[in-house]
């Protein structure tokens, strides 16, 4: 991170716009939050808070009125939030499932923010700018079906509106409005009675569960007995106040809950179906359904995992894409103009600093033992070759003794072709994507200079909810079973064959606000591991960084609950057992192990850096012995 508010300072040195910038904001956070013992640190990415630590975005140095409107905005929001909510009553009432908790938190949020906005009408107009430029620039003014805006943001909306009687952000009133008459039908006549709730947070916590109970997101929202959440109390609060970062772990649990739909009976008319669906054309950019023209001669003579094989569960359907029409692989500088881009990749090099040290120490080690595999061997003794002039020495004492000589020892070292796949999906947000993408950055340069070619691509979706996949599905009127139903995007941040200096920039683009969505790995994985059978080296090696198991709530929400897990355990199964990839994965904060064989897990993404180096160096040891 950029370190805390304080700005150190030479004697007679003058403070910079940026450093005056958090010194102001530091000192801001803690009088709203009305606590001095408040930590605030920046650093790139989305703010947050945890405990009493607060992480802003970083400001740049050349600060503008829109940098100083945006960091306002975050820290405002952040210190409402620790102003107004109790988190360990917050965390009482939590849901269970991830949706659920989307809600949960978005509106305890929209009241923390009502609630500082009624005592500082400066407060509520950062904040109103703040939402504004988030909307505009995650494409909420685009929004053309209801599907394609969260549920949550939609919900918190409304909320705000009768909390405060804030207009709605120009950027997102047209999505919420799509929205509205569903969500009024349902809760139009709670909604006065939580806003009455605002001063008293566990009287609005527990009409707020009523609201999530009937929007029906889950039948099992309903509010549970006092008595159990008393003894549910300690284990919320040794779980830590902000339970944020556990969305996605909660939402990997409900997805494989019983009740989530068994799909016992479906395999017929799904698969003769799917081999339909999956023949249409898309345009140059689009993905092909795994399994579908596969290239025998380029990998193992088994059928590749997809929507015509069966998955280990026999009662599962098999996996198949809706449509692949309008999935997309793109170049990262195709995602984002030059100067946006330039801009991001120099808060990347901010954060490379302090990362430096550490991560540059394991780079040496692994660039240590690959160029050691390079080093120059010898045969001495021969009867040809290379005079051996070491050993000259012994034709002067002893005339008799035949000249030596010695010949360099061909290299077993095998040309090898790194591919490092990112999850790109909107749990990564923040610190997590921020140190992928520099451990991505080191790792790309240290095996550039050991003659190891790299490949760096990420994977999300172009939507939130599906897209134009979804919208095809309801046109077509909802068949049943439809399979993947969201817009695959897969990016290209550098190719194997460029150099590094040229796709540095690229790197970058992990920082973009609005470019992390949803996450399908089965496919990705299939995508990743066909371009490395491509590639001409003797080892290819895949490298899967993630955070968890694969969610997109428009496929779920119509297949099986398991859908996209089944598909992964799959893929992964093949290439493990049949493909000559060697994969490796590396799960933040979440136990990847029980989907690869190869794998570790971290609980600080701060770890990732030295975690993929000791995973490589691993690799090439074994190929050492």
């Amino acid at each position: 991170m950029s370190g805390s508010g304080k700005a150190m300072q030479a004697p007679g040195q003058q403070e910079s716009v940026a450093d005056l910038a958090r010194r102001v904001t530091t000192a801001t956070v803690r009088a709203i939050a009305g606590r001095g013992d408040i930590s605030v640190q920046y650093g790139v990415g989305p703010s947050c808070v945890r405990g009493d630590q607060v992480r802003l975005p970083v400001p740049p140095r050349a600060l503008s009125a829109r940098d100083l409107m945006l960091l306002r905005g975050a820290a405002d929001a952040a210190a409402c939030r620790l102003r107004y909510v109790d988190e360990a009553l917050h965390a009482r009432r939590m849901p269970a499932s991830q949706e659920a908790r989307d809600i949960y938190n978005a509106v305890a949020q929209a009241r923390a923010e009502s609630l500082g906005g009624r005592r500082m009408p400066g407060l509520a107009d950062n904040l109103a700018q703040a939402l504004e430029a988030r909307y505009r620039a995650e494409g909420y003014d685009q929004i053309e079906a209801r599907e394609q805006m969260p549920l949550a943001e939609a919900v918190r909306l409304i909320a705000r509106e009768h909390f405060s009687a804030a207009a709605l952000p120009p950027a997102a009133a047209k999505a919420v409005d799509l929205w509205r008459p569903h969500i009024e039908t349902r809760i139009g006549a709670v909604l006065p009675r939580l806003a009455s709730s605002l001063a008293d947070q566990d009287r609005f916590d527990k009409i707020l569960r009523e609201i999530i109970a009937l929007l029906e997101i889950e039948a099992q929202e309903i509010e549970p007995p006092e008595e159990d959440l008393e003894r549910e109390e300690d284990s919320a609060e040794a779980q830590g106040g902000d339970s944020a970062p556990q969305e996605k772990s909660a939402s990997d649990d409900s997805r494989g809950s019983p009740g989530q739909g068994d799909d016992q009976g479906q395999e017929g008319d799904a698969e003769s179906s799917g081999a339909e669906e999956g023949e249409e054309d898309g345009d140059g950019d689009s993905l092909k359904v795994p399994g579908q023209g596969a290239d025998e001669a380029a990998g193992p003579s088994r059928a590749r995992p997809g929507h015509n094989s069966r998955f280990q569960d026999h009662n599962a359907t098999p996996y198949r894409a809706f449509t692949t029409a309008f999935d997309q692989v793109i170049a990262a500088e195709d995602l984002c103009e030059p100067e946006e881009l330039a801009h991001l990749r120099q808060l990347l090099d901010q954060q490379l600093t302090h990362l430096q040290g550490v991560v540059s120490r394991l780079a040496n080690r692994l660039q240590r033992r690959l160029m050691a595999k390079q080093t120059r061997a010898w045969e001495f003794d021969l009867d040809e070759g290379l005079l051996d002039a070491g050993r000259l020495a012994r034709v002067v004492i002893n005339p008799m003794q035949s000249l030596s000589f010695k010949l360099e020892k061909d290299t077993d070292f095998r040309d090898t072709v790194v591919s490092l796949l990112l999850d790109n999906s909107g749990s990564m947000r923040g610190r997590p994507i921020t140190v992928a993408s520099m451990s991505a950055d080191i790792l790309a340069r240290t095996l550039e200079r050991c003659g190891v070619k790299v490949e760096i691509l990420g994977f999300t979706t172009k939507a939130w909810k599906g897209g134009q996949a979804r919208e095809k599905w309801m046109a077509e009127g909802k068949p049943a079973q439809p399979g993947r139903l969201n817009d695959l995007r897969h990016i290209i941040y550098k190719a194997a064959d460029t150099p590094w200096r040229r796709a540095r920039k690229n790197l970058g683009l992990m920082l973009r606000e609005g470019l992390l969505k949803e996450n399908i790995d089965g496919e990705a994985l299939l995508w990743a591991h066909d371009r490395l059978l491509a590639r001409p080296e003797q080892r290819r090696i895949l490298m899967v960084i993630s955070d968890g198991a694969p969610v997109d709530d428009s496929t779920l929400s119509v297949n099986n609950g398991s859908y996209l897990e089944h598909h992964l355990r799959e893929v992964i199964t093949w290439i493990e057992d049949r493909s000559p990839v060697e994969l490796a994965a590396i799960g933040i904060g979440h136990d990847v192990t029980r989907y690869y064989r190869r794998a570790v897990t971290i609980s600080d993404a701060e770890d990732l850096g030295g975690t993929v180096m000791s995973q490589l160096t691993d690799l090439f040891d074994e190929d050492i012995r």
